[in-house]
């Protein structure tokens, strides 16, 4: 009897192709917001495996809505919204992707800097109701960006290093903290310099964000950090959500603590905080991180080969609990 597949978004064709060669594959169809909780159990009760996205909660109650659910594949780098210790308990392989995200990520990271701090946004709208303020008119004037301070928090990683790597095409200083500290070698390669995390903060004129979410890093920036920053300086977050208090974010620019965020991550996604949305000096967008049409395509297809492997009886390629193969 052939595996059924239970995809909870569309995803590129040539994956889906390559699951019905091996499987009865159903698509939940609507790509405009997360599948209901309540259709994903559904699902999953159809189910002998699970394809899942990063912005879907296996929780587990979703889990033990199948007691014969043979596997988790998700389209994640860190399983941070699936219950794991709950799969685990199961025997129920968690697949997830290697890194493969970096460039986009950096590429997403910058377009927010560059878009908040010129006011790209608010451009496009006033452009779009017939508004056109003139060449040198002071109405948009925003903050510069070559030469700058950039301070990337987490960032000894691959996102915060290719981010510093555009850096440098804007001739800016890039500070970074992160717990452990990089070799000479690579802050070297990479034109950073490692302080403290409270230096960086008072120091930046861009503070990125790119510590993985984890319990100690759950509101890593609250009123302490936000405080720290200069009234003038742009907190951007391409990271996860709940890196940041939210509520004190949304208080620091109401009081015009800091000049404005890029945010492509929420705390309660897909619920965005409704101040946000009033604040011209935010630019919001829906956790475009990993959002280039090629790559999507590249990233379907390794959960697919995590599929194929579960399918076949193979151990997959990129297990995140590889414990429930053991005896």
């Amino acid at each position: 009897m052939r595996q059924r597949i239970f995809v909870t978004q569309p995803i590129a064709e040539s994956a889906i192709k390559r699951m019905e060669a091996v499987g009865e594959v159903e698509v939940y169809p609507d790509d405009t917001k997360p599948i209901p909780q309540d259709l994903l159990i559904d699902g999953v009760r159809r189910a002998d495996i699970l394809f899942c996205l990063l912005h879907d909660k296996v929780d587990r109650s979703v889990i033990a809505a199948n007691p014969k659910l043979k596997g988790i594949a998700s389209m994640v780098i860190r399983p941070a919204d699936i219950d794991l210790a709950e799969a685990t308990a199961r025997k129920i392989p968690v697949t997830v992707l290697p890194s493969v995200i970096t460039e986009a990520t950096a590429d997403i990271c910058f377009a927010l800097l560059l878009a908040v701090a010129r006011r790209v946004v608010e451009g496009d709208r006033l452009i779009r109701a017939g508004i056109y303020p003139g060449g040198q008119s002071n109405h948009l004037a925003g903050g510069g960006v070559t030469g700058k301070v950039l301070g990337l928090i987490g960032g000894g990683g691959k996102i915060g290093k290719a981010v510093a790597r555009r850096a440098g095409g804007f001739d800016m200083r890039v500070l970074y903290w992160t717990p452990r500290r990089k070799s000479e070698a690579e802050e070297r390669a990479f034109n950073m310099a490692y302080v403290p995390l409270e230096q960086l903060l008072c120091e930046s004129d861009f503070v990125s964000l790119h510590s993985p979410l984890q319990p100690d890093t759950r509101h890593q920036i609250g009123e302490r950090e936000l405080a720290l920053m200069k009234p003038t300086a742009y907190l951007i977050n391409t990271a996860r959500g709940p890196i940041v208090d939210e509520a004190a974010l949304v208080r620091a620019l109401q009081e015009k603590r800091i000049a404005g965020a890029g945010l492509d991550v929420f705390e309660f996604e897909p619920q965005v905080s409704p101040a946000l949305l009033t604040m011209p000096n935010v630019v919001l967008t829906p956790h475009l991180g990993s959002a280039v049409t090629e790559l999507r395509e590249v990233t379907a297809n390794m959960v697919v080969d995590n599929v194929i492997s579960l399918i076949e009886g193979r151990r997959p390629p990129n297990c995140f609990n590889p414990e429930v193969f053991e005896r």
